[in-house]
């Protein structure tokens, strides 16, 4: 079945008949399965569906995958309304589900009942906050998901521990060797992993939330945005983008005779990887960055910022420099010029 956006974006979810079976989330779910049967988890069997994002509902064993991984055109109007993409390929689609499964586990046990769980990742009752401030590198963290995922809460701590636990390769105990806290929580994992091999769950519940299969919104309803940014940014960013061009735009004699390209171009095609790589370095959400992005490509036409096209290669490292710094300014004060 083909999905062309100008046919479907007014089609209730529900209505396209979105299922596993039959693509290539399938063959994906079985290599997890036997992933699953490699490290001897055998008394818990979580269930996948499709819903609107990755996700255990609490107190369940239920694992929700992204609706648009099910189908090529849908995951293509994904990436051009979103840009980011949480499974873009088999690899990344087993990095989700290796830490919701660790959701599975902490739900299925009530680990996070369990005073040693406590002591290593901290109370589950803590606040859930969308907007978190992590610490990159910090030793006390596993890194697996992008954006220093393990800092957000206890709950996705354990999740994440559990997923590097789960994967195939590196060796952990050799990788975090000089992360003495964030080892010791794989070590814990480790053993309990092995405590939990022969018990069943407490929980068995496949309770879900947002199934595709009930969903009355519509495409465009679900990437409805609003027309407002959610961040200010200041005049003063006019200055960073003149001084990082027109430096580039200096001749010394090698530009001479070469096109110049408009800087907002190469904003844009810098796009979508700046939005993975940023976040994945500096804990600054895609959304964001693709506003900032969109911003200074703006600012950039209205102050008709060009570069030499032979220096292109300088330009990005120049851009690139300047988005992470803005970045992490944003992170850690909750504004782009502090």
């Amino acid at each position: 079945m083909v999905f062309q956006e100008a046919n479907v974006r007014g089609t209730p979810i529900r209505d396209l008949h979105l299922k596993i079976e039959g693509t290539r989330l399938e063959p994906i779910i079985d290599e997890f399965r036997q992933e699953l049967a490699r490290v001897r988890i055998e008394k818990i069997r979580p269930h996948f569906y499709l819903s609107t994002e990755w996700g255990v509902p609490f107190g369940t064993i239920a694992i929700g995958i992204p609706f648009y991984l099910a189908h090529p055109d849908l995951l293509a109007m994904h990436t051009q309304h979103v840009g980011h993409v949480e499974g873009f390929n088999r690899a990344d689609i087993l990095r989700y589900l290796r830490h919701e499964m660790g959701h599975v586990i902490n739900y299925g046990y009530k680990l996070y009942e369990e005073e040693a769980w406590v002591k290593h990742f901290g109370s589950i009752t803590q606040p859930y906050v969308e907007e978190y401030r992590p610490e990159p590198f910090s030793t006390r963290y596993v890194q697996h998901l992008p954006g220093w995922y393990a800092q957000k809460h206890p709950d996705e701590d354990w999740a994440e521990t559990f997923a590097v636990w789960m994967t195939p390769s590196p060796r952990w105990d050799e990788e975090y060797a000089a992360w003495p806290k964030a080892l010791a929580k794989l070590r814990y994992c480790d053993a309990k992993m092995a405590e939990l091999q022969q018990r069943e769950p407490v929980v068995t519940s496949i309770d879900i939330d947002d199934d595709v299969q009930n969903l009355p919104i519509s495409i465009a309803d679900y990437y409805a945005t609003s027309a407002a940014r959610s961040a200010a940014f200041p005049p003063g960013l006019d200055g960073a983008l003149r001084l990082m061009f027109e430096d580039l735009g200096e001749s010394d004699g090698a530009d001479d005779g070469q096109p110049r390209v408009p800087a907002s171009a190469l904003i844009k095609k810098l796009e979508r990887r700046l939005m993975a790589n940023v976040f994945r370095w500096t804990g600054h959400f895609p959304e964001h960055t693709r506003e900032l992005l969109r911003f200074l490509a703006e600012r950039a036409d209205v102050l008709q910022q060009v570069y030499p096209k032979n220096r292109e290669a300088e330009a990005i490292v120049a851009l690139t420099t300047l988005v992470t710094s803005l970045a992490m300014t944003h992170v850690y004060r909750g504004s782009y010029l502090s």
